[in-house]
């Protein structure tokens, strides 16, 4: 039996493809939101845009600390490297209003990136009657800065009109870093020395006043050196009594050889009296005798210098200590130095490499096209909820 079926024609389940509306919306809005716009930037980029030259440099900033003897000979060494928080604050110096305004004093930035006036080229022009806030914010778009926090490695590209106008902004700004890392190292090095300045000073007036208090004492009692005196008092002292003994033992003698009615008896009694009194008084100004008495009592000077000399010496102990530490943290401020080190000089462009046309177009078309797919997706969501 044959099959019939098989022989007949088998009509089409999916009707031909006609053209609606949704196809032309979707052509219309490729058309405005990708090839407009690429066009009209292609042509502003091409026949407007004014070309610009670039300028660059690279540096770091260096820390040179020469090791001392003893860590020489011990195979310690640190000669040179790079200081990474000195780095990080250039860097945020390069990115600052400071440093644009004082670039502009040197090189008159809104004179150089006005060349080309905004009206001719609106978009990589600057106005020459901004502020100097407008003077930063096109800074950013002109200058590129490149930080290596692994190297501590700056590299920076200027933008002008002009190669030499480029080239000046890059010189300008290298000075101006080079100032600040030199102040920086200026201070530094003040912090160092800046309290061992402090206790010199300190130990340098009470010095001063310590040997102050010990000539005050030395015209008030006119006298240089009261243990000297005191020694020589005690020399009398031990004389006088020497001659009471010899006075006592003459008088014993004539007590036993003669009468007690003899002149030489009471003459050698009075002999020992004088030599008694005389001792006494000396005892008395050694400070040995009776308080209340009155005279000058050798103890309580002797007291009182030795407490100035005391403090002269200690003065002067505290003194030598400040002046060694004074004199030690000069030499560690000397030992270390910062500079920054230019590794490539400013250079001077021979042709025009910027605005990068072709990379911008293609940056452009590349986002036109996806945001025309997200209006795509967005168009065809709505259209199946509804």
């Amino acid at each position: 039996m044959t099959d019939t079926t098989s022989s007949l024609p088998v009509p089409p389940t999916v009707g031909p493809a006609r053209r609606k509306r949704r196809h032309v919306f979707l052509i219309l809005t490729l058309i405005w939101v990708v090839l407009v716009p690429v066009a009209i930037s292609g042509y502003y980029l091409w026949a407007i845009a004014a070309d610009q030259y670039a300028s660059r440099i690279a540096f770091s900033v260096r820390s040179e600390e020469q090791s001392s003897p003893i860590e020489l000979l011990g195979g310690i060494t640190d000669l040179s490297g790079s200081s990474s928080s000195d780095t990080d604050v250039l860097y945020v110096y390069l990115n600052s209003q400071e440093l644009v305004a004082k670039v502009n004093e040197r090189v008159d930035l809104a004179g150089i990136w006005s060349t080309v006036s905004t009206e001719t080229d609106p978009v990589f022009a600057y106005n020459p009657n901004g502020t100097i806030e407008d003077l930063h914010s096109h800074w950013d778009r002109k200058v590129d800065i490149i930080y290596d926090s692994g190297t501590q490695l700056i590299e920076m590209r200027f933008l002008a009109f002009a190669p030499e106008d480029a080239r000046s902004i890059a010189v300008a700004v290298l000075a101006e870093s080079t100032a600040m890392i030199n102040n920086l190292s200026a201070l530094a090095r003040e912090d160092a020395v800046g309290y061992a300045r402090e206790d010199l000073a300190t130990s340098l007036a009470r010095l001063r006043s310590a040997r102050q208090a010990l000539t005050l004492f030395r015209n008030r009692t006119q006298i240089v050196d009261p243990t000297i005196d005191t020694q020589n008092q005690m020399g009398v002292l031990v004389t006088l009594q020497q001659q009471l003994a010899d006075a006592l033992v003459e008088g014993d003698l004539l007590r036993d050889t003669t009468s007690e009615g003899d002149a030489r008896i009471a003459q050698a009694n009075r002999r020992v009296e004088v030599i008694q009194n005389r001792i006494n008084a000396e005892r008395q100004k050694l400070g040995l005798g009776n308080e209340g008495e009155g005279g000058v009592v050798f103890a309580d000077l002797v007291g009182e210098y030795e407490g100035l000399i005391v403090d002269r010496e200690f003065a002067e102990v505290a003194y030598t200590t400040a002046l060694a530490s004074f004199d030690g943290a000069q030499a560690e401020a000397r030992r270390q130095s910062r500079y920054l080190a230019a590794h490539v000089q400013p250079t001077l462009a021979q042709k025009a490499q910027y605005p990068e046309r072709l990379k911008l177009i293609l940056l452009i078309a590349v986002f036109s096209v996806l945001i025309w797919f997200v209006l795509c997706l967005v168009f065809y969501s709505l259209r199946d909820r509804s």
